[in-house]
């Protein structure tokens, strides 16, 4: 089987919007919001074609919540807005999936069960790989994150992480790219492991006779 690369790949977010935001229960905004940046900057550094879809933005929902605005490339990707409750039967949204020309589809959305996976449902039954993002999703009470998962797996979507799935995609550590991606995902451990690194390679340069450091 192919594997997810960033020549095959693309991210699908669905409703980050901040009407929407107020509702979640399952996770904080905070963690929700650092999340689906997280994904959406490492997508960019790794030319990964993002397509952000908003739904009823100015009647119900309003607009993507500015922090996830500020990264997307909406000059080469415009938000498609839309008043389908499955982003997949908006005919614009399926138009700008398609012309990416990519079959791995990697969906994030508000909420989970609905944003998320009703698309990815739907690309997978038109002959899309498909994945949701769970940690880049919300829902509105444990009970309906434990039933979309559920019915995410039962319907062959894949489950994955933000981290995780980036990972996958961006393959090696040797990557040029590595620093950025992993700035942009932004995990404590990842930063913790950096000060360390940094704060080794210094002491090393310190117990160096004078000679040798110049």
């Amino acid at each position: 089987m192919e594997r997810i690369t960033r020549d095959n790949s693309a991210v699908c977010l669905i409703d980050h919007q901040v009407g929407l935001l107020s509702g979640i229960r399952d996770i904080t905004i905070t963690e929700l919001k650092h999340n689906v940046v997280g994904l959406a900057k490492a997508a960019r550094i790794l030319g990964i074609p993002t397509i952000a879809s908003t739904t009823a933005k100015d009647v119900f929902w309003g607009p993507t919540f500015p922090e996830l605005l500020a990264v997307l490339d909406t000059t080469t990707y415009p938000i498609i807005d839309r008043m389908t409750m499955n982003a997949w039967d908006d005919p614009h949204f399926v138009k700008a999936v398609e012309a990416t020309g990519r079959k791995y589809l990697i969906f994030a959305g508000v909420s989970l069960q609905v944003c998320a996976a009703l698309p990815a449902y739907s690309a997978l039954a038109a002959g899309y790989k498909t994945y949701v993002a769970v940690d880049a999703s919300a829902v509105f009470s444990t009970t309906n994150r434990q039933l979309g998962i559920a019915r995410i797996q039962q319907a062959g979507v894949i489950p994955v992480d933000y981290y995780s799935i980036i990972c996958e995609i961006m393959a090696t550590n040797a990557d040029p790219l590595a620093n950025d991606v992993y700035a942009a995902l932004d995990m404590d451990f990842a930063v913790l492991l950096g000060r360390i690194t940094d704060a080794i390679t210094s002491r090393q340069k310190s117990n160096l006779p004078r000679s040798a450091s110049r």
